[in-house]
């Protein structure tokens, strides 16, 4: 029978991770639940330890209770893009990735015949060299004020989570969904905070595993400008309230 901290921690995982019993075993190649483990009826097998590992990240001296680091590796875990495109002339060029590829995105990500479908183009500016970009089409308004539903961001790739900061904005690519967000490491937590600027969105915690990709966003391309400024806006804020004095005087006189 396996000891009781193991069983104890493999439950853990399972419930931290917010699976159930039948999804976790389809995760981890056991047939039908991990009902048995979490009973202590059936011990932990190695190809479940190396899948904990290899999927989770998780220690299997922690598992075992022989180390309190629960995580390897989290903070070098890498984000390096899946696929790096080139033009005919073997240059890195920028795919355009809009709303509606971005849902087929994370399933693709490792596809290279997956992103001939998509527009790519260069862009002959010294900011552009020296690194891999991607263009990706902003949805919703989690981002306002600072993007609006359908601008494009120009990001560039980061090899590593080490690499973000908190005043930053970054597309994030998990396993199932393309977002724009900020970036938050908190001391001491293995997990990783999303940010919206929007503040009608809350901050979550994910696990860095859940990371496919991560792109800087260091431009954006918006198609919503007018001419309207703060100047224009604040002179007619003030005429309008000259007006209303002027009315209010011709009341009382």
């Amino acid at each position: 029978m396996e000891n009781e901290l193991t069983i104890k921690r493999f439950a853990e995982i399972r419930r931290d991770l917010g699976f159930t019993q039948a999804e976790f075993a389809d995760r981890l190649g056991i047939s039908n639940t991990t009902a048995d483990i979490e009973r202590g009826r059936t011990k932990l097998s190695g190809k479940v330890v190396a899948e904990l590992l290899r999927q989770f990240k998780i220690n299997p001296l922690w598992l075992f209770g022989e180390s309190d680091e629960k995580h390897l590796e989290t903070s070098r875990t890498s984000v390096i893009p899946k696929v790096v495109t080139v033009d005919s002339a073997d240059q890195d060029n920028m795919v355009l990735v809009n709303a509606k590829a971005a849902a087929g995105y994370p399933q693709n990500i490792a596809d290279t015949s997956w992103y001939q479908q998509l527009p790519a183009f260069d862009l002959p500016i010294p900011e552009f060299r020296n690194a891999t970009y991607r263009g990706f089409q902003v949805e919703g308004d989690s981002m306002l004020p600072n993007l609006r539903p359908n601008d494009w961001v120009l990001a560039r790739a980061i090899e590593h989570i080490d690499h973000v900061s908190p005043n930053k904005m970054y597309v994030v690519v998990l396993q199932d969904s393309v977002m724009v967000k900020k970036i938050e490491k908190r001391p001491n937590s293995n997990n990783i905070t999303l940010v919206s600027l929007n503040q009608n969105y809350p901050p979550y915690d994910i696990k860095p595993f859940q990371i496919q990709e991560i792109w800087e966003v260091s431009s954006k391309l918006t198609f919503t400008v007018d001419a309207s400024t703060e100047t224009g806006l604040l002179r007619q804020l003030q005429e309008s309230m000259e007006d209303l004095k002027r009315q209010m005087g011709q009341g009382f006189s």
